[in-house]
């Protein structure tokens, strides 16, 4: 008998996983504030910032090889940075994910207006208060089965990628693509570091391949790199069809990627977008309002509905408020939390080289200086959009 191959359900399964954590609602960001400073230029920022996480990631995959047992993120962080660590980590996962429930909350107001512009003309609002109302069930009834969807939404963020660059390419002013603005070189940083978070997912890719460790380290590289080019070719095709200045010509809510394509193109382009923009963003929204309720409930032993109370009473606070816009919290989210993510992995990696127990099944001789260099984009990052707020 044949012996059944395990390829799919080890490598490929953990390579579908990270791309699954790492694309989301910042895919929906990354083509206006590229569109700022010119879409060359901002395909530099992505390939550096993409890249600056390829290395995390592998930095990270090493710390879960030299250490003993199952963990979690914050685990292995607390085992080499010990309770301060800890601390900083949770601190950056509650602030990440309350910043993406609210940019949830937003864009998807935003995507069902679009979608049902001309049939019910009514408020962004309104439609993020009934979304809020749908997730908020979903999440008090505990569903389960989110995880497999995000793979099969994969799949169809793949397709409608495919199928706009497809339709839109006899629309693309390639005029909206030279265009080169050098004095808006950081505007696009916090919406991409934002748009590549991953970190959370190694110890899952790690557990998907079991012991086939080459696996995992190739499922690192490889689920690290398809979303460079994704966003990519997402923003080559947005930006050639919307351009810069008809995306000024938005409210400021409205430059999101699908939104902008129901004005500017054509109509079945920007049904199926908003389409798989909406599904995208519940089963995100769902996923990490699940995560941080069992994170409340378990963790810090809060009982369930004070924990349901504080996951999804902040979000919609922020949005009510209209204390910001969609592509500002992207922003400001991914600096803050991509920042301190990134610099506590750094931090635990060296940690890991000289405390950890185990010897790993890859590892790779950085040059310490590297790790500076990381440390100081992620820091520079921060500075950057905590000033641009104030």
């Amino acid at each position: 008998m044949v012996k059944k191959s395990t390829f799919w359900n080890d490598k490929w399964m953990g390579i579908a996983t990270l791309i699954g954590v790492i694309i989301g609602a910042g895919v929906l960001g990354i083509p206006y504030v590229i569109a700022t400073c010119g879409f060359f230029l901002g395909s530099l920022v992505i390939i550096c910032v993409g890249l600056v996480f390829l290395v995390l990631n592998l930095f990270l995959g090493e710390i879960v090889l030299r250490t003993k047992g199952k963990h979690q993120l914050s685990g292995y962080i607390e085992k080499y940075l010990g309770k301060t660590g800890k601390m900083f980590m949770a601190f950056s996962m509650v602030f990440g994910i309350y910043g993406a429930l609210t940019a949830y909350i937003i864009g998807e107001g935003e995507a069902m207006r679009a979608l049902f512009l001309g049939t019910f003309n009514l408020s962004p609002m309104f439609y993020s208060i009934v979304f809020f109302c749908l997730v908020s069930l979903l999440i008090y009834s505990g569903v389960k089965s989110v995880g497999k969807a995000e793979l099969v939404f994969i799949i169809g963020m793949l397709s409608v990628v495919l199928l706009i660059c497809f339709f839109s390419l006899s629309d693309i002013e390639y005029s909206h693509l030279t265009e080169f603005h050098p004095d808006k070189f950081l505007f696009p940083l916090g919406v991409i570091i934002f748009s590549f978070i991953s970190s959370a997912a190694i110890p899952e890719v790690n557990e998907l391949v079991k012991d086939k460790k080459k696996d995992f380290k190739n499922a690192i590289i490889i689920g690290s790199l398809i979303p460079i080019f994704i966003y990519l070719i997402f923003s080559f095709a947005v930006i050639g069809i919307v351009g810069l200045e008809n995306f000024d010509l938005l409210e400021p809510n409205e430059r999101i990627a699908t939104v902008a394509l129901s004005f500017f193109s054509n109509p079945l382009i920007g049904l199926l977008a908003n389409l798989f923009a909406i599904i995208a963003m519940l089963t995100s929204f769902v996923a990490l309002g699940i995560g941080l309720v069992d994170m409340y409930h378990y963790d810090f032993n809060i009982s369930r509905n004070t924990s349901l109370f504080l996951v999804l009473s902040i979000p919609l606070i922020l949005t009510l408020t209209k204390i910001s816009t969609f592509m500002a919290i992207l922003g400001i989210t991914g600096a803050v939390a991509g920042g301190l993510d990134g610099i506590l992995i750094v931090l635990a990696f060296w940690k890991a080289k000289k405390l950890g127990v185990r010897k790993p099944e890859f590892e790779f001789m950085w040059p310490k200086y590297l790790g500076y260099l990381i440390i100081g984009l992620f820091l520079f990052g921060m500075i950057q959009q905590l000033h641009s707020l104030i």
